[in-house]
């Protein structure tokens, strides 16, 4: 019964990009790419995105071509080779030292705006581009120096690595991975609610991060017992999702849900059911909402409904 596959891609997957990982070290190449008039960049201010029509619900992501990005290259931020879309060159570009990037850009280009509120809505391939810029942005501007010894670092593989001048250790994108599951038993299946929700009424699948010397399976049964007091045997991995605020990947599973009492972490959640599948499909008649659809929770959800 766990064995439910994903029914489609889940959101920031899908990349449009080949990343040309081989070639990041070639400076050649590189240069050649930055020239190249048909390049593309990225915009990343405070972790924030450009975009317009986002107040209108129709969001779509606003690249920079060649000459619109030159004051935003000419500042001095973070930079980074992404890969070629349909052939053209693909940078990512931090602005986040600036107080007020607008003046920046060309006039009226939208404006920056937090992705994960949108991004269920952007045309096919926006989302994933825009979650790996910032993402690789972030890191980017959080490890600005050698975490060996403190010297300033420098970016290597078109600034998709950094090195130290001093002790020469070098320094990669960082991703921390995090199982997400939904726990079943019978014809139920487990949600909590967590006073970090911004949604008062939202209750979403359990999840939490992997801890070193565990296996995805342990983390996930662990996580389950310690935050809700379940214990789980049968452990399904259903599809990962990148989720890129800050530096995350989530790894998302079904797990069969052997005991049936629960016993709260305060800690953790304010609030654990076990849900019917009635319930689940008019959440709004019960007094709660399911987390939103960009979610790897969500299709967790609603990919067991379907089953």
């Amino acid at each position: 019964m766990l064995m439910i596959p994903a029914s489609r891609e889940n959101v920031y997957t899908g990349s449009p990009l080949d990343r040309l990982s081989g070639q990041r070290d070639d400076a050649a190449f590189i240069e050649a790419q930055l020239a190249d008039e048909a390049a593309l960049f990225v915009p990343v201010w405070r972790s924030r995105s450009l975009m317009r029509g986002v107040e209108q619900g129709q969001p779509e992501a606003v690249l920079l071509s060649r000459s619109g990005a030159e004051a935003v290259r000419m500042a001095g931020g973070p930079w980074a080779f992404l890969g070629l879309w349909e052939k053209r060159p693909i940078f990512a570009v931090d602005c986040s030292h600036t107080d007020d990037p607008l003046p920046l850009l060309p006039p009226e280009m939208g404006a920056f705006s937090d992705l994960r509120g949108v991004a269920g809505l952007l045309p096919e391939g926006e989302a994933s581009v825009l979650a790996h810029a910032r993402g690789l942005m972030h890191w980017r501007v959080k490890h600005r120096f050698c975490g060996v010894c403190g010297t300033g670092t420098e970016p290597r593989s078109a600034g998709n690595a950094l090195a130290c001048p001093s002790c020469a250790a070098q320094h990669f994108p960082r991703t921390d991975p995090a199982v997400i599951m939904l726990v079943v038993r019978g014809d139920h299946c487990l949600l909590g609610h967590s006073t970090r929700f911004p949604n008062v009424k939202m209750y979403s699948t359990l999840a939490g991060f992997v801890e070193p010397g565990e296996s995805l399976e342990e983390a996930v049964r662990r996580e389950v017992m310690e935050e809700a007091g379940i214990s789980v045997g049968l452990v399904r991995y259903h599809s990962s999702q990148p989720w890129p605020f800050p530096a995350s990947i989530m790894l998302g599973f079904y797990g069969e849900g052997l005991t049936e009492q629960i016993v709260i972490d305060p800690e953790e959640l304010q609030d654990a059911r076990w849900f019917s599948r009635a319930e689940l499909r008019d959440p709004a008649a019960h007094g709660f909402a399911l987390p939103r659809v960009d979610s790897i929770a969500r299709r967790l959800i609603e990919d067991w409904l379907a089953a």
